[in-house]
C-alpha cells in the first residue's frame, strides 16, 4: 500500500517541477531590456548563491521583483509578461537557484528561515535597496511565506503564485484535510525520508516507476489546460532517471520537500499583516480546478488573513503561471496594488 502511494506521489512531485520549469510557449514576448546575466554571490556562511537578471537594468527601475521558483526548477525558469509592460512600469527581475539548485551550493541546514535570509542577502549585495518584491511560484511559496514571517519590513509587496499548503500547519481545519489523499501521500514520503531515504533513492531511480509520459497525459492531476500547456513543453528533465540517479539532485529535492512539508517554526495563518497602512498588498493566484493544491485550502487561507487578496482563475490549474494574460494580471495586482482592468480580468476568466 505505501509503495503504490508513493509512486503516485512521485508524479505528483513531478506536477510541482512542471509548475515552474515549462519552456516559454511560442508566442510568449520575453523581458525587454539588455543583457541576459547569470552570476554568483558569496553568502556569509561560504555559500555560492547564483543569479540572474532580467527586465530593465536595475539602475533604472521603478520596481525590483525577486522570483521564487519551485520544486525541481531554477532561475532559468519562465516568467513571462509583455514587453511594453514591463518597459512601462520599468520592471527589473530578479531570479536565482535556491540552495542546491542549479549552479547554488546546497545548504545542509535549509530551513524556512534559511530560505528568507538568502533573499535578503542576496537583495542586499545586489544593492536592491531596503524593499523589493516577491513572487513565490508552486513550492517557491515557502520561502515567500518565510519572507512574510522573518522579514517584513524589507517587501513591498508579496504574490504566492498556487502556493503548496503544508498540511502540518496547526490552523487547517481537520475537515479540510483529513480525507485529502495528498496528505497522506505527503506523510507517507516523509516517513521513508526520515527513516529510509536509501530505499526512497532505489524507489525513484527504478525504470519500472511511470514514465513522465504518462504523467503529462494523466487527468489525476491536470485539467484540460494544464495539457494544453504540457504538449508544447519536452519533459521532466530534471526529474529523468539519470539526473535523479546523481545523489545531489536527489539530496537536493528531497532536502526541499521535506523542508516544505516538514514542522515549520511557525503557522502562516498566524501571521500579522505585514502592510498595516494598506499601502501594498499580498496576494494568493490560484487554479479553481488545480489537482495538486485544492482551491479550498486556499480559499480558507486567504479567509483567515483578510489583508491577503485572492484571485482565483475559474479554469486555471496548477499552471495558471503559464497561461497566456496571467503573469501580466499578477504584475499588474502586485504593482499597482488596483485591483485588475476588466479587460484584464474577463481575459483569464477570474471569479
Amino acid at each position: 500500500m505505501i509503495s503504490r502511494g508513493v509512486a503516485v506521489l512521485l508524479m505528483g512531485l513531478m506536477v510541482l517541477y512542471k509548475a515552474a520549469q515549462l519552456s516559454p510557449p511560442q508566442d510568449a514576448v520575453l523581458p525587454a531590456d539588455t543583457a541576459t546575466t547569470c552570476t554568483r554571490i558569496r553568502l556569509r556562511d561560504g555559500r555560492y548563491l547564483a543569479y540572474r537578471e532580467r527586465g530593465v537594468a536595475r539602475e533604472r527601475s521603478s520596481y525590483k521583483v525577486i522570483v521564487v521558483h519551485g520544486f525541481g526548477s531554477s532561475k532559468e525558469m519562465n516568467f513571462q509578461a509583455p514587453q511594453e509592460l514591463i518597459e512601462k512600469l520599468g520592471i527589473y527581475f530578479l531570479l536565482f537557484d535556491r540552495a542546491g539548485y542549479g549552479d547554488s551550493d546546497p545548504n545542509l541546514k535549509r530551513s524556512t528561515k534559511s530560505e528568507a535570509y538568502d533573499i535578503q542577502e542576496l537583495a542586499d549585495q545586489l544593492k536592491l535597496g531596503p524593499k523589493f518584491y516577491v513572487i513565490g511560484v508552486s513550492m517557491g511559496s515557502y520561502p515567500a511565506w518565510s519572507c512574510l514571517k522573518y522579514i517584513p519590513q524589507r517587501l513591498e509587496g508579496v504574490a504566492l503564485v498556487v502556493p503548496v499548503v503544508n498540511y502540518s500547519w496547526k490552523s487547517l481545519p481537520e475537515n479540510l484535510t483529513r480525507l485529502d489523499f495528498r496528505r497522506k501521500l505527503i506523510q507517507w514520503t516523509l516517513w521513508l525520508a526520515n527513516y529510509t531515504p536509501e530505499l526512497l533513492y532505489w524507489w525513484v531511480t527504478q525504470e519500472w516507476l511511470p514514465s513522465t509520459t504518462f504523467v503529462e497525459k494523466n487527468p489525476i492531476f491536470f485539467n484540460n489546460r494544464d495539457i494544453d500547456v504540457l504538449k508544447k513543453d519536452p519533459g521532466f528533465p530534471m526529474l529523468t532517471k539519470d539526473k535523479l540517479r546523481r545523489r545531489q539532485v536527489f539530496d537536493t529535492l528531497l532536502n526541499d520537500f521535506m523542508v516544505s512539508f516538514g514542522k515549520w517554526e511557525f503557522d502562516p495563518l498566524d501571521l500579522s499583516n505585514p502592510f498595516p497602512q494598506n499601502d501594498s498588498f499580498v496576494h494568493i493566484w490560484q487554479g479553481y480546478e488545480d489537482k495538486v493544491v485544492p482551491f479550498q485550502l486556499q480559499r480558507y487561507v486567504s479567509g483567515k488573513l483578510p489583508w491577503i487578496r485572492y484571485h482565483e482563475i475559474t479554469d486555471g490549474g496548477h499552471l495558471i503561471v503559464h497561461y497566456k494574460g496571467v503573469c501580466e494580471a499578477i504584475l499588474w495586482a502586485l504593482l499597482n496594488g488596483e485591483h485588475l482592468p476588466e479587460k484584464m480580468t474577463t481575459a483569464i476568466t477570474l471569479h
